[in-house]
């Protein structure tokens, strides 16, 4: 079963076609037992990347607060090996940061080859959060779509494989659970005033949101657009383009370990004498 969600090159992309309470092609009753199928599936397609060490993948996880970034990564890597995983998130730049040029920071972090790496926020704060409250001339932000696009390029180019996924989530259900948070004693360390500050900017927000999915989605890097009203089928979507982005590098990545299985076997029966 696919899910479909990804974003093609060149959309004129409108968030008002995409409804962040739909589930297509799957319903709540299927979801735990087909979540469970794919974790394993990644589970396993992790661990040819980690041996086979050819290529490296990117994840980048963007959203308004309260989407769910934690909760996919929880939920979608529960079958993934953390030695080879690795999250970073990306926070108000510091001084130090600040003095270089805004990608710096971020292709410190990219994963090595044979790594997964998580992005909870990005690169992409740099034409979203930066234009909607006027931190750079709009001369500065308008440039970096094609910067971006340079750069996932040349990790493209270099053996990672970039995924981006924006959670669609409805203005009603932040605010939802927002309250919810305010409600639950375990989840009130999550509770920030800044999030409904920042709800007041929500138009701007998708306008922002609208543009750099729209001019960043390429055939190397696209972006997947997953309704996240409904957080089982967030996870399951997530998950499934996942899965399907990795799969046709399987048979690659096992060609490759079985020559090195060779290799190595050959260098154990070189050594026979030593070893009796």
């Amino acid at each position: 079963m696919r899910i479909p969600t990804q974003i093609k090159p060149g959309t004129d992309l409108k968030f008002s076609d995409y409804d962040p309470d739909s589930t297509p092609g799957i319903n709540e009753g299927e979801a735990a037992e087909h979540l469970a199928k794919l974790s394993r599936k990644l589970g396993n397609l992790q661990e040819l990347l980690f041996a086979a060490r050819q290529n490296s993948v990117l994840i980048v996880l963007q959203g308004m607060d309260t989407s769910g970034k934690d909760g996919t990564i929880k939920r979608v890597m529960q079958d993934v090996n953390p030695q080879s995983c690795r999250v970073e998130s990306f926070k108000v730049p510091s001084e130090v940061e600040l003095s270089h040029d805004y990608l710096w920071r971020v292709h410190n972090v990219v994963p090595a080859r044979g790594m997964l790496t998580i992005f909870n926020r990005s690169h992409y704060e740099d034409v979203v959060v930066v234009r909607v409250h006027n931190l750079v001339p709009k001369s500065v932000w308008e440039l970096r779509y094609d910067q971006i696009n340079n750069f996932e390029r040349l990790l493209a180019e270099n053996g990672t494989i970039v995924l981006k996924f924006f959670l669609h989530i409805s203005r009603d259900e932040q605010k939802e659970r927002l309250l919810a948070r305010e409600r639950d004693d375990e989840k009130a360390w999550k509770l920030s005033a800044g999030d409904w500050k920042e709800r007041r900017y929500w138009d701007d927000y998708m306008g922002a949101y609208e543009d750099a999915i729209g001019r960043c989605s390429t055939d190397y890097a696209p972006w997947h657009i997953i309704p996240a009203n409904k957080k089982w089928f967030r996870n399951v979507a997530v998950a499934d383009a996942i899965v399907h982005a990795l799969k046709p590098y399987r048979e690659k990545w096992e060609e490759s370990l079985s020559e090195l299985a060779k290799e190595k076997l050959a260098e154990l029966a070189a050594m026979k004498d030593l070893r009796s």
